[in-house]
Order: structure tokens, then C-alpha cells, then sequence
């Protein structure tokens, strides 16, 4: 709720290549904010261990997947190894009409298809990292990955950064206190734009039609 009456909610639509800070970034923001929501995919994986469905992800075979896709039920969807994931719209469609904001940590084509579908709603935040050698520093201090693995993550980084000139704010994440400082300061911002205002109209008529004592 505004401090300006019931609005519309957002789409806050955030990237960044992998070891950028993302993911961390996105949580914090969504711990502090209970407005925000996480948006949940679907896939046509199978549950991991501990994973629950609806909370991680919606479960869903390759046929059901199919029929989503046929009625186009996807916001965006992508292919991600041999599984199939993609975002429901009309569940985050509804928290949005709503007044809830949704969060996105998707990749840049997620990011095109999102913008596309709900242009009006959406929100693009691109995270860069400070320079590719801290970049790699940041993907060998995780310790998750094999050598391989960084270093198909590096080499995806090169064709990731060139899209973010697509984007609405691009940050640069040298220090990860400051950087969430700028992106809160974003989301305060957009959350009060005058087109996600509801009942503005209304008030302003009300102050124009009301007489001065």
C-alpha cells in the first residue's frame, strides 16, 4: 500500500551474469520488503531433495507444460538443459492487479520475453560486476563449481553483458551494501510512479471540486 493510496503492483525483473551478486541482492530485497513476492516457476524437472511444490518450483510433466504453452500461459519460458521452465502469468498477473510486486532473478532473454508480454508492469535492473577478474574471484570463492563449470560461466558472462542496454537501471556491484542501498532506492521509487497510483484521478478531483472555506 502507498502512502499515496491503493496501487498497482510491479514487475522488478532482475539479471546479471553468474557470481555478479544477483541472487543475493534479490533475497535481501525480499527479506526486507513484504510487499514482495518470488515469482515461481514451472518445470518439467523432477523435485530435488528437501524441494516442495508450489514453494520452489510447480511441478508439471512435459504434456501439461504443452498445454501451458499452447494456451500461452507463459510471461516467458526457456529451455534450461534438458528441462523446460517457464512463469505462470496469471499467477503473477493476479498478485500484480493486486498490489503486490514480483520478483524476477531471470536471465536476459526471460527479461525480453517479460517486458514483451507486460511491458506496463515491468521493472529491468541489470547487475554488473566491477571487472571480470572479480568476477572470476567471486565464482572461485563460492567453491560450488568444478573448474569447467567457471569457466562456462565466465565464458557465458561475455555474451550476457552486452544486453544491458536493455535494461531500465544498470548497477555496478563493487560493494554489495552500497549496491543494495541504490536497488532499494529503485524499487521505493517505482513502487510511487504516478501511473501505478491507483484513485489519483479521483483525488485530484475531489481537491479541485472542493470549495475554499
Amino acid at each position: 500500500m502507498s502512502s499515496n493510496g491503493p496501487r498497482r503492483g510491479i514487475m522488478l525483473v532482475i539479471s546479471s551474469p553468474s557470481g555478479a551478486g544477483k541472487t543475493t541482492l534479490c533475497r535481501r530485497l525480499a527479506e526486507d520488503h513484504p510487499d514482495i513476492v518470488l515469482s515461481v516457476s514451472a518445470t518439467t524437472r523432477d523435485p530435488r531433495p528437501g524441494e516442495k511444490n508450489g514453494r520452489e518450483y510447480h511441478f508439471i510433466d512435459k504434456k501439461q507444460f504443452d498445454d501451458l504453452l499452447k494456451r500461452s500461459a507463459f510471461l516467458e519460458w526457456a529451455h534450461v538443459h534438458e528441462h523446460r521452465y517457464g512463469t505462470p502469468k496469471d499467477e503473477v498477473m493476479g498478485r500484480v492487479e493486486a498490489g503486490r510486486d514480483v520478483l524476477f532473478d531471470i536471465d536476459w532473454q526471460g527479461a525480453q520475453q517479460v517486458a514483451k508480454n507486460a511491458p506496463g508492469d515491468v521493472v529491468r535492473i541489470f547487475i554488473l560486476p566491477p571487472s571480470m577478474k572479480d568476477l572470476s574471484r567471486r565464482l572461485h570463492a563460492r567453491a560450488q563449481d568444478r573448474e569447467d563449470v567457471i569457466q562456462r560461466r565466465l565464458g557465458r558472462a561475455y555474451g550476457e553483458i552486452p544486453h544491458w542496454n536493455e535494461y531500465d537501471y544498470v548497477l555496478v556491484n563493487d560493494d554489495v551494501d552500497e549496491t543494495y542501498i541504490e536497488l532499494e532506492a529503485i524499487y521505493r521509487a517505482e513502487k510511487l510512479k504516478r501511473q501505478r497510483v491507483l484513485g489519483l484521478e479521483g483525488l485530484v478531483q475531489r481537491l479541485l471540486d472542493e470549495p475554499l472555506e
